[in-house]
């Protein structure tokens, strides 16, 4: 996932990690049982997301953004890889946006960090809208639906339910979507979503 990034790329990606687990003890960012295996579980995990992104440019939103994942991971390796997406990021958290704020000052990541709410924000008529370990697919999707612009590509990591939460947004949402396996985990997936319209 990581073997065509640069030395510089992954030297950055490392940084993150020594950072994730020097800040994890005081706002907990992580379940702290993963940050013996953060490269793995986080830094990997994410990149495959990158990976599965078609777009070169625009604008990439991350909801719920967390620790950086997928989001603050992308934009690393985006700089190298696809300097023009512009990357923003988004998380109700304070102290969680001050980490993610930390890490791109210190890998020199060009990354918009914003500490609100997803529903207080403008729309931001995104072309990539990626969330990990957010909020179920129902929930997801009506802001993927507000903030992304009518080509965007949604990514979503999804665990061993995806299945079911697929079904049920179906209910409520017409959608394009492809299943591509998680390359960290047997049981979860990346769903590309396209062409999102409420039913």
């Amino acid at each position: 996932m990581l073997d065509n990034v640069s030395r510089e790329t992954l030297d950055k990606l490392e940084h993150y990690a020594d950072l994730l687990a020097k800040w994890n003890p005081r706002i907990n960012i992580v379940a702290k049982s993963t940050i013996g295996e953060a490269w793995t579980r986080h830094i990997v995990d994410s990149a495959q997301v990158f990976a599965a992104s078609d777009k070169q440019d625009g604008q990439w939103l991350d909801m719920g953004s967390g620790g950086g994942f997928p989001g603050l991971v992308c934009a690393i390796i985006a700089a190298e890889k696809s300097p023009d997406l512009k990357f923003t990021l988004v998380d109700s958290d304070q102290r969680k946006c001050a980490f993610l704020r930390n890490v791109a000052r210190e890998t020199g990541t060009q990354v918009t960090v914003i500490a609100k709410r997803l529903e207080q924000i403008d729309p931001v008529n995104a072309d990539v809208i990626s969330a990990r370990a957010l909020a179920s697919l129902s929930d997801l999707l009506p802001f993927a639906k507000r903030h992304g612009n009518q080509a965007a590509t949604v990514l979503f990591q999804k665990g061993r339910n995806w299945q079911a939460e697929v079904a049920e947004a179906s209910r409520d949402w017409r959608f394009q979507h492809e299943v591509l396996p998680s390359t960290t985990d047997p049981e979860a997936v990346i769903l590309r979503i396209k062409e999102l319209e409420h039913v």
